[in-house]
């Protein structure tokens, strides 16, 4: 029982550390990627549509992003979307397409997505703080209930510290890496 818990936490950290990934993914670092816009949500006929399922996504360009949506009646809730979204980018509606031209990113800017970084890190390193305090509750009940004895309870907690301990740097060096990638002009 005890190392199904064990196996569980990991599983959940490693899912927290593909939760922290995909949210970097959509920070702007001054070259142009779909994943930016891959979490917007359009209105599409009074449904929330995620983007890349109304449109082809394409990068052309290092600084451009162009949208071209498979319905064209759905340009104009495209604009609404992204010009409502948190990206601060102004959407050129070009007939059949949308373009978005990424402009450099200034200093200031930069500092603002890194304390974004340091944020979602700390989130991240909260989660698996708090799934590690749940397998130890469970493994210290195992221990109080009898089905575990006190040498196989202190190996299992020292494990489950290893294990925090290696997602928790793996958040650090990930977190790093974007930072890294946002300061670079």
């Amino acid at each position: 029982m005890s190392s199904e818990v064990l196996s569980a936490a990991e599983q959940k950290m490693a899912r927290a550390i593909e939760a922290m990934q995909r949210d970097f993914q959509a920070i702007r670092t001054g070259r142009a990627s779909t994943s930016i816009v891959d979490r917007i949500l359009v209105d599409y006929y009074g449904t929330e549509t995620p983007l890349n399922q109304l449109a082809g996504i394409s990068v052309p360009e290092s600084h451009q992003i162009v949208i071209q949506p498979w319905d064209r009646s759905v340009l104009g809730a495209i604009e609404k979307a992204i010009i409502r979204s948190d990206l601060g980018l102004t959407p050129n509606v070009d007939g059949t397409v949308v373009r978005l031209n990424l402009p450099l990113l200034t200093e200031e800017r930069r500092k603002e997505l890194v304390r974004g970084v340091h944020k979602r890190m700390e989130e991240a390193r909260v989660e698996i703080r708090n799934l590690r305090r749940d397998a130890a509750d469970h493994l210290k009940r195992e221990e109080r209930d009898g089905e575990v004895g006190a040498d196989d309870a202190h190996r299992q907690l020292e494990m489950l510290q290893r294990t925090t301990d290696r997602f928790v740097g793996e958040v650090d060096r990930l977190g790093q890496a974007k930072e890294q990638e946002v300061l670079e002009v």
